[in-house]
């Protein structure tokens, strides 16, 4: 920070690609009374949280299928070789021609960043549960449903916990990218549309003022909610 302010007050460097550090906190406060970059934040936060969910669950079943179910799971293994290594930004053409342009869209980009994730961590958590726990469940004859509920998902946790993290970021990530390509709908613009915008009038300080809104989130989640969440899982469950 302080190598910052010294280039951007004495080096002679424009304002509008090194503002200074009062003018950037004093953008990043006023977004944050005047409420914009608080409904902006918020606006991605949900369509994070439904991307989130909707990938997770779709995941799960993916990877429960696969476990049980030997076509299902080379099926699996083909859409992860083929969809994994895409990133989401690369689909946006194609799901604007499927979905139009909104938040439709963003979600669907966020859930291609948060299944295949997801779908590699929990089945690898599967196939990394002791051959024992396996045994003691079949010999009290537990069932399909049984197995699944009291064994490969809590067994599993902790590289459930690993593929949420890398799910999350992926997901900011997607919904960033997005949401700077078309994400505003009205008031329902997110924090990368605010960038944007703040980027195309020239406002440097609003933009760096998201910048700090994403790190702020970014560090609250990693070292409060994951960090505990993980914490909790591997003091029950052990390692992932």
């Amino acid at each position: 920070m302080l190598i910052w302010e010294i280039i951007a007050r004495f080096s002679g460097v424009s304002p509008i690609l090194m503002p200074t550090l009062f003018t950037i906190f004093k953008a990043f406060f006023t977004g944050i009374t005047n409420g914009l970059l608080l409904v902006s934040t918020a606006n991605s936060l949900l369509l994070i949280a439904i991307g989130l969910l909707t990938g997770s669950i779709i995941a799960l079943l993916l990877s429960v299928l696969s476990y049980f179910s030997i076509n299902v799971s080379s099926l699996t293994d083909t859409l992860t070789s083929i969809l994994h290594p895409i990133p989401g930004i690369a689909l946006l053409p194609l799901v604007i021609l499927w979905f139009g342009i909104g938040q439709i869209s963003i979600a669907v980009i966020i859930i291609h960043s948060v299944v295949w994730p997801m779908v590699i961590t929990l089945r690898t958590g599967f196939k990394e549960i002791p051959e024992h726990y396996l045994y003691v469940g079949r010999n009290y004859e537990l069932n399909g449903g049984e197995l699944l509920l009291y064994i490969l998902l809590p067994a599993s946790l902790p590289h459930g916990v690993s593929g949420l993290k890398i799910a999350w970021a992926r997901s900011w990530r997607a919904v960033i990218s997005a949401e700077m390509v078309f994400g505003a709908m009205g008031s329902l613009g997110g924090l990368g549309w605010y960038m944007y915008s703040k980027r195309v009038f020239m406002d440097s300080p609003g933009m760096f003022a998201g910048i700090i809104m994403l790190v702020l989130i970014g560090m609250v989640f990693e070292n409060a909610v994951f960090s505990t969440i993980e914490r909790n899982t591997l003091k029950k469950w052990g390692k992932s």
